[in-house]
């Protein structure tokens, strides 16, 4: 049993750490305030819409939610969204990858940026 619970918060802050300090410093309920406030009048957890669904979207590879059509920039992004990437993105989407078709001049606020990085990545 010991040995167990050492392996699973070995994992645990394994997984904390990959994500990054954006995920680690944010707070997720306020995140999820954030999103319905910033981002859902084009983004949803579970379908698409005039943006991509976001469930799952932490791990996932840029420009491949299935059943979207995304720009060729987004689709030729290479980038795997982690919490660095998520948050140079809503920070700054037109410079994070020049070419998207996201009409979003940015979330400006690093907090909010991060918690909504937090909400996201409890979005499976």
């Amino acid at each position: 049993m010991g040995r167990f619970l050492i392996k699973s918060f070995a994992l645990s802050a394994a997984a904390l750490v990959a994500a990054g300090p954006a995920l680690a410093g944010g707070d997720a309920g306020a995140g999820a305030t954030v999103f319905k406030a910033q981002c859902a009048l084009c983004h949803s957890m579970t379908a698409n819409g005039v943006g991509p669904k976001l469930r799952g979207v932490v791990g996932r590879k840029a420009g491949s939610a299935p059943g979207f059509n995304y720009s060729p920039a987004m689709k030729s992004a290479g980038v795997v969204w982690n919490a660095a990437e998520l948050h140079a993105y809503i920070t700054n989407p037109a410079a994070t990858i020049k070419g998207n078709r996201m009409p979003f001049a940015g979330l400006h606020n690093s907090k909010q940026v991060d918690d909504v990085v937090a909400w996201l990545a409890t979005q499976h």
